[in-house]
């Protein structure tokens, strides 16, 4: 490990070197380096303690990789051929100067995670043609989102999570065609959901959580929207209405992927790889690298309601569902238990009633479970993974009973095979019993009446009976023996 402090006193020593590599040491202090000023094209400086720079003396650089230190004051503006540009994870402060808009042949700005503030320059959605990823989330801009993009761009990331933009989705998106990552989540962007976006081709990742989204998500003009989304999160708005089937059975990407025969590797290009933040039992976890085989879908927090869409059941490839705190009502769709890759399940506080299926324990890799606060009813499945889910599963539940609630399930509660059968109207397993015993008991009865003689006024009764029949069948052979003669 290397450990450098540098002063103000630096001086060049190596004029004519090309490329410096000197991330992950001990660096501190203010940069004040002239080295190879007018022949260095790559730089990286990251993972180190480096607090600021004199200048940027580097006419020639390419590839400036700075994030992870302790960078303060403004931003720095890189030199006009520079096409990598990463200082994430410093702590800059002011405004973007539109002089980065300079910077034509950028393919990678990764300004986030810093204190960067003001409005975003309207040259950065066109400034470069050949830009691919732009980032710029976790910081504190407001205003809106810049409404121009180059036509035939190859922008494939564009992430301004937490910030304060305002205003509706830009529409100039949908010429974004190679579009795989739209992350807008934790801004103030107050618009309905923007259905359009299912016509791009690449969309896999779709996180607008934590806006001010709002209305039905209604139906889409598009035949098959939204076929490589795998990603989608709108947690924390106020969409309402019914579930999107629609768009719900158009997530092929969800469908059938075959883990065997896939290479699995990580989004992202050219030294740089997208994140994403998921909420798992009510904590925010960033994922640094995003797997491609990696699904999951986030519709909590938001007023949707009517029935769960049993068309979800398809989505087999699906890793991740939340549904929790809306206002869905009806029973567990019997279709999820075809979610074999399903690893957490979310559907707490909603109004949902009925039984738990049975058929939920045959997903044996989930980790979660979440069915609290509802008004289901009746045993609690067991076996396979439902032996490791705790009490806060089920609770807000009071017609729940059995493991591991304290609640024990009593002989009166119907199973539910018991509760199909009253379902279909009959039960002819209970009727065969009741027939059955029916005539053992009643013979032995009758030999019993009979062997003892007791008690007399029964014999008597049945004997004057027998009796009566026999006189009246011989009364009625006497007149048809009388007619024929």
């Amino acid at each position: 490990m290397l450990s450098l402090t540098m002063s103000s006193n630096s001086n060049s020593m190596l004029p004519n070197i090309e490329r410096i590599d000197l991330s992950n040491n001990n660096i501190s202090g203010i940069l004040s380096w002239n080295v190879g000023k007018d022949t260095l094209n790559y730089l990286n400086l990251s993972y180190n303690f480096i607090s600021g720079f004199e200048m940027f003396p580097w006419k020639n650089m390419q590839i400036l990789d700075l994030h992870s230190n302790l960078l303060k004051g403004p931003l720095p503006t890189p030199s006009n051929s520079t096409y990598f540009f990463s200082i994430s994870h410093n702590k800059l402060s002011g405004e973007i100067s539109s002089l980065i808009c300079k910077a034509s042949s950028m393919v990678i700005l990764d300004l986030s995670h810093n204190n960067l503030s003001g409005l975003l320059p309207h040259c950065l959605g066109n400034f470069s043609k050949d830009i691919s990823i732009l980032n710029l989330g976790r910081n504190q801009f407001h205003g809106t989102i810049p409404q121009t993009f180059l036509k035939g761009n190859y922008l494939r990331t564009l992430d301004f999570n937490s910030n304060q933009l305002e205003g509706l989705v830009p529409q100039s998106l949908i010429i974004c065609r190679e579009l795989e990552v739209l992350d807008l989540a934790n801004n103030k962007i107050n618009d309905t959901f923007p259905h359009w976006l299912g016509a791009l081709p690449n969309l896999q990742v779709l996180i607008l959580r934590s806006n001010r989204f709002h209305g039905h998500i209604g139906f889409s003009k598009i035949k098959s929207p939204f076929m490589s989304l795998r990603i989608i999160d709108l947690a924390h708005n106020n969409l309402e209405g019914d579930l999107p089937k629609m768009y719900l059975r158009s997530l092929k990407a969800t469908m059938n992927i075959d883990e065997g025969n896939v290479t699995r590797e990580y989004m992202g290009r050219d030294y740089y790889q997208d994140s994403i933040m998921v909420t798992i039992k009510g904590l925010e976890i960033e994922f640094v690298k995003i797997l491609n085989t990696f699904t999951t879908i986030d519709l909590s927090n938001n007023k949707f309601e009517g029935e769960i869409a049993e068309c979800i059941g398809n989505l087999n490839s699906l890793r991740r569902l939340n549904l929790s705190h809306n206002y869905l009502t009806g029973h567990i769709p019997l279709s999820f238990k075809n979610l074999k890759m399903l690893e957490s399940l979310d559907l707490s506080s909603n109004k949902l009633s009925g039984r738990i299926p049975q058929e939920l324990t045959s997903l044996t890799f989930l980790e979660v479970l979440n069915l609290s606060q509802n008004h289901l009813i009746g045993f609690i499945p067991q076996g396979n993974q439902f032996e490791t889910f705790g009490n806060d599963s089920y609770y807000g539940n009071p017609g729940l009973c059995g493991f591991p609630l304290s609640k024990r399930c009593t002989t009166d509660e119907p199973s539910q095979e018991m509760e199909s059968e009253f379902e279909t109207g009959y039960d002819w397993k209970i009727t065969l019993m009741g027939y059955g015993c029916g005539l053992v008991i009643g013979f032995s009865l009758g030999c019993l009446i009979f062997l003892s003689g007791k008690p007399k006024w029964l014999v008597w009764i049945i004997d004057k009976n027998i009796y009566k029949n026999i006189v009246s069948n011989k009364r009625s052979t006497d007149r048809r023996g009388a007619r024929r003669s």
